[in-house]
């Protein structure tokens, strides 16, 4: 490298950049601490308070607790009253770190960083070898963070917005309809569409047991009525039929083989169902996507997306990013006549087809 070239102001401006990354980095492994220990959530509902009397109330070691709170300070996520020497939170600042499921809310996204980084060695040896790596594979903080960093947004975009959205879905919902919910994971879009429609029936699939066994125990917990079942079964392995609906909530990009399993639950729909495809909003090109929003999807998918997709049949690798074009495509190849958006947030595109 001839240094003479080299602009010194740029290399410490892009130092700085990386600092206040490794600086994040630190804060997202010492806020996931702060979720699992319940530091945030006492903090939230005792208000100013000493270091000691939070480890106290929070039952954590007030030794330890000093530092986390001098760098969570530090970090801006908390607030220090230097005269009555207290910590204290924010309203807004809480919502972010300590309201569960609050749309805002960035724990789930915050323990599905920690669950790639405490997998590290895997992660090093699929990503220089080539090789897939299943979904089951991962670290299980991945399975819940996965579903708490989703769930809110399901919560507060599903049943009044994304579905009625359909061509004539809440007629037939209301009335009556059958319902797949393939790659459910924990369950939670399946049990709020059960809970919100109690005439139809759906079924969770997955072919991630562990999943299906915690979406069961959770529509348990949280369901009163009988229209629902989880599966065990891979998308392409589904049996059932005649379909109204169909859903796919961020799940076609992680499937090796899209546009097979798009062609076998287009058999399973009836003729005039729905295919609904929930998946990361992007842009058709890279440059579309250059955004920090494209910079976490494309990290995840790195990780977490792509690598299942190898892992399975075909292996396509769509990728997290694959964009509307692509899919659609997809869906196209699939034998879908007819694919439009009809809705989307600041993190999701909604896709129907239709037969």
């Amino acid at each position: 490298m001839n240094e003479e070239i080299v602009n010194i102001d740029k290399v410490n401006e892009f130092v700085g950049k990386v600092m206040t990354d490794i600086g994040g980095a630190y804060a997202v492994l010492l806020s996931y601490l702060g979720d699992q220990s319940g530091i945030y959530k006492t903090l939230t509902e005792c208000g100013p308070v000493t270091c000691e009397e939070l480890a106290s109330k929070a039952n954590v070691d007030a030794r330890y607790l000093l530092e986390w709170l001098s760098a969570q300070t530090a970090a801006g996520y908390i607030e220090y009253d230097e005269t009555s020497n207290t910590f204290f939170m924010l309203p807004e600042k809480s919502i972010v770190l300590a309201q569960e499921g609050h749309p805002a809310c960035m724990q789930g996204l915050f323990q599905l960083v920690v669950s790639q980084h405490a997998t590290h060695e895997k992660a090093l040896h699929t990503f220089v070898s080539g090789e897939g790596r299943p979904w089951g594979e991962h670290h299980s903080c991945c399975f819940c963070g996965t579903d708490r960093f989703f769930r809110p947004g399901y919560e507060v975009n599903l049943i009044t917005d994304w579905l009625p959205a359909l061509d004539g879905m809440i007629d037939k919902l209301q009335n009556g309809a059958r319902v797949a919910d393939v790659g459910c994971g924990h369950g939670s879009s399946t049990i709020l569409m059960a809970d919100a429609f109690r005439n139809s029936h759906f079924i969770g699939y997955d072919f991630h047991s562990e999943s299906i066994a915690s979406a069961s125990k959770n529509a348990d917990e949280r369901l009163s009525h009988p229209n629902w079942q989880f599966v065990a079964a891979g998308a392409a392995q589904i049996e059932e039929g005649d379909f109204d609906l169909i859903c796919l909530f961020d799940a076609l990009h992680d499937m090796g083989d899209p546009v097979g399993i798009a062609r076998h639950l287009r058999s399973k729909l009836k003729a005039d169902g729905s295919l609904m495809l929930v998946e990361p909003l992007a842009g058709d090109k890279l440059t579309d996507n250059l955004h920090l929003l494209g910079q976490v999807c494309y990290s995840a998918s790195t990780l977490i997306c792509t690598p299942a997709s190898k892992a399975q049949e075909v292996g396509l690798a769509l990728g997290a990013q694959a964009g509307e074009k692509k899919l659609t495509e997809v869906l196209k190849s699939a034998g879908f006549t007819s694919v439009k958006r009809v809705a989307e947030t600041d993190i999701n595109m909604v896709l129907e087809a239709k037969v």
